[in-house]
């Protein structure tokens, strides 16, 4: 072989070599970064893909075990709140008509099955009275005044009852109107 083949086949073995030193470095930095992850993934790095997968596998499987015992409370919170007497409604009017200012009222405290009590104050000029009625599913055993039962119509929904007659004037709990501000209807 003569020089200048020789010249060029060294430069291409040169080349060549260049191009497996750039190649092999490449391959290395991939490496490095395939053990940052494995190690990531592991700690230590020091065991096989199967065994990291399996502590994987076992660390999500006790993570779903969490998340549905999660879902159990949160489902038993919901129903004790749709058990707890937070539907209020205040009637206020007056029982008798030589009586003014509305001091009587009858107030329905329900939770979100109709289940709670009417309580009704009948305000007079010598005494006043008190009468509590027990609701279950939303009705009563005993008649119901037409107060109460608009009192306990309103605490059944989730907006205020309007005032349908010029009597009684009612307010629930949450509202805008609450029952300390209950608006009064000439």
């Amino acid at each position: 072989m003569d020089s200048s083949t020789l010249t060029t086949v060294a430069l291409a073995a040169g080349g060549v070599a260049l191009l497996a030193l750039a190649l092999a470095a490449a391959a290395q930095l991939r490496l490095a970064r395939v053990r940052r992850d494995f190690a990531a993934l592991d700690g230590d790095g020091s065991t096989d893909i199967a065994r990291v997968a399996a502590t994987q596998n076992h660390r999500i499987d006790r993570l779903t075990a969490e998340v549905s015992a999660l879902r159990d409370h949160v489902a038993g919170a919901e129903d004790d709140v749709r058990q707890s007497l937070r539907n209020v409604a205040v009637v206020r009017y007056d029982a008798f008509g030589d009586m003014g200012g509305r001091l009587s009222f009858s107030a329905a405290i329900v939770d979100d099955l109709g289940d709670g009590i009417v309580l009704s104050s009948i305000h007079a000029r010598g005494e006043s009275r008190t009468y509590a009625k027990g609701i279950v599913g939303g009705k009563s055993s005993i008649t119901l005044t037409p107060e109460e039962q608009q009192a306990l119509a309103s605490a059944n929904r989730d907006e205020p009852a309007r005032v349908g007659s010029s009597r009684p004037g009612v307010a629930r709990a949450g509202s805008p109107r609450s029952a300390d501000s209950t608006k009064d209807t000439p």
